[in-house]
């Protein structure tokens, strides 16, 4: 996105505010801002507090995703507080997404606020949408995370020299470790919720709080050795995609790869630049980045 703006309006009339920025860069954004020597803002949700002092529109993308509200403190919900700042200063606030919250969707149509987009932007057409019950690939045999018919598809997509994402919105390698003798399930001791293995690490970790404990070589409760691994992750979903295409070039992107201050950009850059065939990620990956080679989307839905 800030590529996008900086070759439309020029790099310094931009902004840019997020916490992967060192306090000192933030400290310096901020200071630009105040100055009034940038004229857009872009930034996650605490941009939200740029101290703008001609504020004339507000534009949240992806208005649905979640994370527009904050659990730590101070507790808030960006959307809330941009709705406020638009009213009080008697300015527009757009609320974009392809996928709106239902909320938003329904209080726009009974304003008649709400406005759609019939056509691409290069009026190409929508793409073919298929559903696959997986329920029924398991009834003739198939037990692997792919259906017949996505593992057709990717084995195109690689012979004729296209890109591929594969969504999954589960990181880690499986959801729960179980004992299947006695039913013991390993849980995180402040959350008390499962926790998820990583096959890197050979932890078990806590997706909440980041408690990490040691992989079970035997169960606690009744020190038998029967530990099987439930559930499927990203990483999980990685070793089997370079299993079934041995030749094929895969990244993936989540919170456990995007470690470093510039990991994302870098893995859509290589994505992009180095022809990768297969990128597998959780929501990271499906944040409207615009790849013209990518021709196969797959996204996992468990009831």
């Amino acid at each position: 996105m800030v590529d996008r703006f900086i070759a439309r309006f020029g790099e310094d009339k931009i902004a840019l505010l997020h916490s992967k920025l060192s306090v000192g860069e933030r400290y310096d954004e901020w200071k630009r801002i105040e100055r009034e020597e940038t004229k857009i803002v872009i930034g996650a949700r605490s941009a939200i507090f740029a101290p703008v002092k001609d504020l004339g529109i507000i534009i949240i993308d992806e208005e649905h995703d979640t994370s527009y509200k904050s659990d730590m403190t101070p507790k808030y919900n960006a959307k809330e507080i941009a709705l406020y700042l638009a009213k009080q200063s008697k300015i527009p606030l757009v609320l974009g997404s392809a996928t709106p919250n239902i909320e938003t969707y329904y209080n726009l149509e009974k304003t008649n606020n709400l406005i759609t987009l019939k056509n691409r932007a290069n009026n190409s057409k929508l793409p073919n949408v298929e559903l696959i019950d997986m329920k029924k690939e398991l009834a003739i045999g198939n037990k692997s995370m792919l259906s017949n018919r996505l593992y057709e598809m990717i084995a195109d997509n690689i012979k004729n020299k296209k890109q591929t994402i594969l969504f999954l919105n589960r990181r880690g390698y499986s959801t729960f470790v179980m004992c299947r003798d006695c039913g013991y399930v390993a849980t995180c001791d402040k959350c008390n919720i499962t926790l998820t293995y990583h096959i890197k690490q050979d932890k078990l970790k806590c997706h909440y709080c980041g408690e990490e404990k040691q992989n079970l070589k035997e169960c606690p409760e009744c020190k038998g050795h029967n530990i099987r691994y439930f559930g499927t992750g990203t990483q999980k979903l990685e070793v089997q995609i370079n299993q079934m295409f041995p030749n094929a070039k895969t990244i993936r992107m989540d919170i456990d790869t995007v470690t470093k201050k510039n990991s994302y950009e870098d893995i859509l850059n290589k994505f992009k630049d180095e022809n990768i065939d297969i990128l597998i990620g959780t929501q990271m990956v499906v944040k409207g980045h615009h790849f013209p080679n990518v021709t196969l989307v797959r996204s996992n839905s468990s009831r």
